[in-house]
């Protein structure tokens, strides 16, 4: 059942100013409100970008840029606390910070560096110091400096004893209260290519992975294993990608270098970047937030957050875009029926009433969204249903079999799908992500403020407004150059090779300005490796070896992309032809994705690892910076330091 509470006098403005405020810069003061500003530094005066400056107590908040500076405008007058909060850092508060009605009040924050702590002993600030053993106690404290030179983790030595590795990584524990669930993902291995000479796959833009760990390294543990999708990792970042410059909606780029973890294989890159738009030029949009109101959406990052988010994307609404709210517990209710965007505090309105009570019948939602959005249908808009949920669907539809044949029926009414994740517990993510792939859209996970900023505001284009669906990847590899591969990633969107012909095989969407990137680690013929490579018993009338193909010249391998137009049954085709150009430096985007792919494959301690070293994620990441206006990179470095601290160093020493 829904339950509905009047809302306090100001609330829903309040959520409104906050949404502008995260759209777009607030004016600087006005006569009724003020604002806080100043810098955020370290210790020594390092300004840090990309702290966290909160309002303890109210919704208002900002992000420091690359210099340290924030701001915080259209505050109320009145007495706060003002918090600073940046993974590996502690926790800064100025209290008594007093607010005047037209004016701004200066707050400079300084953060000290913070420690972490493990399963494991004693680490001392000091390298290699000497700790009696009657002094080492359970718990390792590893401190976190993002600016230390030398990235690996400082030895203990107890008296009588060599020195030691910190500690052991810390897996994820499952508690008995915990029910999340992820699918199990069986890595890719490495194919032969006389036997397998194409690889075909389905693109996927979802980045809800990447949040999740950081999620888990903020609360200090490592995430489970089957979390970290690495290839959603590497997609959460933004590329310095050209658009197309003809009619197809999207282009392709490739690269090639070796593989930092097995510097004799190649490490090849293919991305595409689907056309940038003004989104003040889409078209309309008819959208239906569905939101799930039932019990397990009571903690503070689920229905509470999911209020305060869901205002960030209503502030970008236009006059000529429409908004229906379907809320379910133990059963399915409109809240809103389809409201012109210009009507933006009915929308607040509705969405500061919802509180949680109740099981929860999530197949009915849905079923109540689509219609809604069948109903309102705008021919040639954006018509799609916006899923917000912990995904613990218990009444009704539940099982992933069951709500994916749901999602397959409704796609087929032209409506597209989003789904927002949050909070813990019980995250049903296998569930959401299998939901969004099959219903035409993508999956996000929300852990706080700044994400839903990025996913409901930053990548609002590609968020709602699709360009191309149903993309596949087809790669063929040379048999006189390549001797075997393996896709990094992407386990759960391989398609077989006749698939990529076929019309009618579901595939994976990309939006108006995403970028994709697929990462092949390549077995050149005259590498040395150590990897055992999986080849049939014997073939009758094929050639052990390399083989001769004179008319492929240096080319490693040849892609061909497919898809549809948003609006077209039929698939159209690009290609493009790769050569090994691993002699040249590689780019800073590529430098940078490298990274992150071995981060992932320390955190999921893969087979296929190789020589990967946690130090050289960080030194490489680090360097590879780039502009990085809204710092995601470097908080990537933080996260990284994060792990180290849990354990995750090296190959050998990897979970």
């Amino acid at each position: 059942m829904v339950s509905l509470r009047p809302v306090r006098r100001g609330s829903p403005v309040g959520l409104f100013l906050l949404a502008a405020w995260l759209a777009a810069p607030p004016p600087l003061v006005d006569g009724a409100t003020g604002r806080i500003a100043g810098h955020v530094r370290d210790a020594t005066g390092t300004a840090l970008p990309n702290a966290r400056v909160l309002v303890v107590g109210t919704s208002f908040g900002a992000v420091s840029d690359s210099s340290g500076a924030y701001s915080v405008g259209s505050v109320p007058p009145g007495t706060y606390t003002v918090r600073a909060q940046l993974i590996g850092f502690s926790p800064s508060e100025v209290r008594g910070v007093r607010v005047v009605a037209g004016q701004t009040t200066t707050i400079n924050m300084t953060m000290q560096s913070s420690a972490v702590v493990v399963a494991g002993i004693t680490v001392s600030e000091a390298e290699n110091a000497v700790v009696p053993r009657d002094q080492v106690t359970s718990k390792a404290v590893v401190t976190l400096d993002g600016r230390r030179q030398d990235p690996a983790l400082p030895a203990v030595r107890i008296r009588g004893q060599a020195a030691a590795p910190a500690a052991a990584p810390w897996r994820y524990r499952r508690e008995p209260w915990n029910r999340e669930q992820y699918a199990s993902i069986d890595e890719n291995p490495f194919l032969s290519v006389s036997a397998n000479p194409l690889s075909t796959f389905s693109i996927d833009v979802d980045r809800a992975s990447y949040s999740n760990v950081r999620r888990f390294l903020t609360q200090g543990q490592l995430p489970p294993r089957d979390a970290v999708r690495i290839e959603e990792l590497v997609n959460y970042f933004h590329y310095e990608y050209q658009g197309p410059r003809d009619d197809d909606p999207v282009a392709i780029h490739t690269e090639v270098s070796p593989a930092p973890w097995t510097p004799a294989h190649r490490l090849v890159r293919i991305g595409l970047q689907a056309r940038r738009v003004d989104t003040r030029g889409l078209p309309p949009n008819n959208l239906v937030f569905l939101i799930d109101v039932s019990g397990s959406m009571t903690p503070p990052n689920k229905l509470p957050l999911l209020k305060a988010a869901f205002p960030l994307l209503v502030s970008a609404l236009r006059p000529q875009d429409r908004v229906a709210i379907v809320v379910y517990a133990g059963s399915a209710g409109l809240v809103l029926e389809s409201t012109p965007g210009d009507q933006k505090g009915t929308i607040l309105e509705a969405i500061g009433r919802l509180e949680a009570g109740g099981s929860t019948a999530g197949g009915a939602g849905i079923k109540r969204a689509y219609d809604e959005a069948v109903a309102n249908f705008i021919r040639g808009g954006n018509n799609r249903v916006i899923l917000a949920t912990d995904g613990d669907f218990n009444v009704g539809a539940s099982s992933d079999a069951e709500m994916v044949r749901l999602i397959e029926e409704k796609r087929k009414t032209g409506v597209f799908l989003t789904v927002l994740g949050f909070g813990d517990g019980n995250l049903q993510d296998a569930k959401m992500e299998q939901i969004a792939d099959h219903g035409n859209g993508q999956y996000a996970y929300i852990d706080n403020l700044l994400e839903a900023r990025k996913v409901l505001v930053h990548e609002l284009g590609g968020t709602l407004f699709t360009l191309a669906k149903d993309v596949k990847i087809q790669v063929e590899f040379n048999p006189a150059r390549v001797h075997a591969y393996r896709l990094i990633g992407y386990e759960n969107r391989m398609l077989a090779a006749e698939d990529f012909t076929d019309d009618k095989k579901d595939a994976g969407e990309i939006g108006a300005g995403h970028s994709v990137t697929a990462l092949y680690e390549v077995i050149p013929f005259a590498a040395e490796t150590d990897v055992v490579v999986r080849v049939p018993d014997s073939l009758r009338y094929q050639r052990p070896g390399p083989q001769r193909a004179e008319s492929a010249g240096s080319e490693l391998l040849y892609v061909k992309i497919r898809y549809k137009p948003r609006d077209a049954d039929r698939s159209r085709e690009l290609a493009h032809a790769v050569r090994d150009g691993s002699t040249r430096p590689p780019s800073t985007d590529f430098r940078f994705q490298a990274a992150v792919a071995e981060f992932g494959l320390l955190l999921r301690g893969s087979e296929h690892r190789g020589a990967a070293d946690m130090g050289r994620v960080i030194a490489t990441a680090r360097g590879a910076l780039g502009e990085d206006p809204e710092g995601y990179r470097a908080e990537f470095v933080r996260l990284a330091h994060a792990a180290q601290s849990l354990g995750v160093s090296r190959a050998a020493g990897a979970p």
